[in-house]
């Protein structure tokens, strides 16, 4: 029986500024050529930020329109796999398909919890989070000194994040999926989604370039 994975695909890989068709046929490849089964959560990225801004404006709850950007990120990478599950959906099940793939559910917090909703529903121990990343930083990786971190608590890193969540707020792994991986122990692990090699190595329980958080 092929192993379960549990993604988080970030939408800062699907669409960064615009729709990347380059990554999305790399990322198609590479999970052709695998053995494993995947549940790919789907990120809204940009798209929901652009919907939830635009939305401010005339509302307080701005939660549906970026749900629905996740689901249409979604419904873009269930074109890249044919035999996947028919239906994108947005609260996990388990599936015979190789491929599921997953848009935001609930309102109140980010697809990283979907993800982490995915993972207990299944019985798995482990979300890899596919971001546009290298690791987990001391503070913005953008930031002068900013420092890679290669693994560390939950508690950590929910002192380095915070335990607020808000729409649009960018950090990397949202804080509520962070408290839910964290009281269930499931351990996350942060990667540049863009270096496929390295996320081959993830799969394949090599060593690799990222920040793992249990």
């Amino acid at each position: 029986m092929a192993i379960n994975r549990v993604i988080s695909l970030g939408g800062s890989l699907i669409a960064p500024d615009k729709i990347n068709v380059s990554f999305l046929k790399r990322f198609k490849k590479f999970i052709d050529k695998r053995p494993e089964s995947f549940y790919i959560v789907c990120g809204g990225g940009k798209t929901s930020r652009m919907y939830h801004n635009a939305a401010s404006n005339f509302v307080s709850n701005t939660d549906p329109v970026g749900i629905a950007a996740t689901i249409l990120n979604a419904e873009l990478v269930k074109t890249l796999f044919p035999n996947a599950y028919p239906r994108v959906i947005s609260y996990p099940k388990r599936v015979k398909e190789k491929i599921c793939v997953l848009g935001g559910g609930a309102q109140g917090h980010s697809s990283d919890y979907d993800a982490v909703l995915t993972a207990i529903k299944l019985g798995v121990r482990e979300v890899i989070n596919l971001t546009n990343i290298n690791h987990v930083y001391t503070k913005n990786p953008k930031l002068k000194g900013a420092k890679p971190i290669e693994h560390m608590s939950w508690p950590a890193y929910k002192k380095l994040v915070g335990d607020k969540w808000h729409p649009c707020m960018s950090v990397p792994f949202g804080t509520m999926a962070a408290k839910l991986a964290h009281k269930n122990k499931i351990k996350v692990i942060t990667i540049n989604g863009k270096n496929l090699k390295n996320f081959a190595n993830v799969l394949d329980n090599k060593s690799f370039s990222g920040t793992v958080i249990n």
